[in-house]
């Protein structure tokens, strides 16, 4: 890294922050959602592989690092120095395998050390480093990363596949329930709400399974679902377009002409 280039942009930072309006008025509270902005925008990028887009976005994301230190420096509380430091010194610690004489055999027994270690540097739980805000996907896959680190775990792929399918026979007795009960929101509503919880929950239950089963694939379910997002989002509007192109709108077809449609721009956008 150049030095260099860091204290251009540290110069920056500063002149913005002395003259600028904006950049003046900003706290550590007033750049969280911007940052989270950021962050996502760096997700989708990297989903396209768009080399270009991904250089630009971590750019941005130095910019906030940079503008975070900014803050902190005038609050007295830390500088950019001791944000290196401060990563320097975790990341030797957290390896012994390499800065000591910690013997590993694989990727798997570092993750294991990783988390005793922070342990040992006053976590109270394994859980304790999943932040609240992920996008909830993202969370569910952490929690069961976390879990694994301590033998909380299933043997195999087969087993985790079995608990998919047990989670989804729960979800269709749930909702199978529901429909016998026949129960009407307006004269039954606490009745209706409390069985819609608990479809709710079987629900929730299925997709934990689901995403636990896709970690065991070594798949990202968040990357795979984004990916799908994208996908249907083209398709749809190249339907869009062919309808529009043909002086229509949508409403004016039926399910049957649509999904006619559809299967045209799929074909045309799998060759």
């Amino acid at each position: 890294m150049s030095s260099h280039a860091i204290e251009r942009l540290e110069k920056i930072m500063n002149e913005l922050r002395e003259q600028c309006p904006w950049d003046r008025k900003q706290t550590i509270h007033t750049l969280r959602q911007l940052t989270i902005e950021e962050c996502h925008e760096l997700a989708d990028v990297i989903t396209d592989e768009n080399w270009k887009g991904i250089q630009e976005e971590l750019g941005d994301i130095l910019l906030h690092i940079i503008f975070y230190t900014k803050i902190g420096t005038e609050q007295k509380q830390f500088n950019f120095e001791d944000v290196i430091n401060g990563i320097c010194d975790k990341l030797i610690f957290r390896h012994p395998h390499i800065y000591g004489d910690v013997v590993v055999k694989d990727e798997e027994e570092v993750k294991r050390n990783w988390e005793n270690l922070k342990l040992k540097e006053g976590k109270t739980s394994v859980m304790s480093g999943v932040p609240r805000s992920l996008p909830p996907m993202v969370q569910a896959m952490r929690i069961q990363e976390k879990a694994k680190q301590v033998g909380f775990e299933w043997d195999n792929k087969e087993q985790v596949w079995e608990k998919v399918k047990e989670e989804m026979e729960e979800v269709r007795v749930e909702v199978e329930h529901f429909d016998a009960q026949q129960l009407d929101t307006a004269e039954q509503p606490v009745a209706a709400e409390k069985q819609r919880m608990k479809i709710e929950d079987e629900i929730g239950d299925l997709l934990f399974s689901v995403i636990n089963y896709a970690r065991f694939l070594n798949i990202d379910p968040d990357n795979a679902l984004a990916k799908t997002n994208k996908k249907f989002l083209d398709r749809f509007q190249s339907m869009e377009k062919i309808v529009t192109d043909k002086g229509q709108r949508m409403t004016d077809l039926n399910l049957e002409q649509m999904d006619e449609i559809w299967n045209e721009v799929k074909k045309t956008s799998s060759l």
